[in-house]
């Protein structure tokens, strides 16, 4: 199980690393609008992340 987590940890970073490597504007400017973002929008983004987290782990196991 551990070493299940850190290859999702370690998948998620290198996902998370793949826009600012190659468009490093587009990521600066899209991080900047999300700043401006309400404290709303952004609860229904994660909340929204976590519920297509959850289906894609029930679809997968």
């Amino acid at each position: 199980m551990a070493l299940s987590l850190l290859l999702a940890f370690a998948l998620m970073l290198v996902l998370e690393g793949v826009l600012p490597l190659l468009a490093p504007r587009l990521w600066r400017d899209t991080f900047r609008r999300i700043t401006e973002l309400t404290d709303g929008q952004l609860r229904f983004i994660g909340l929204s992340s976590i519920l297509v987290g959850l289906l894609l782990l029930l679809i997968v196991t």
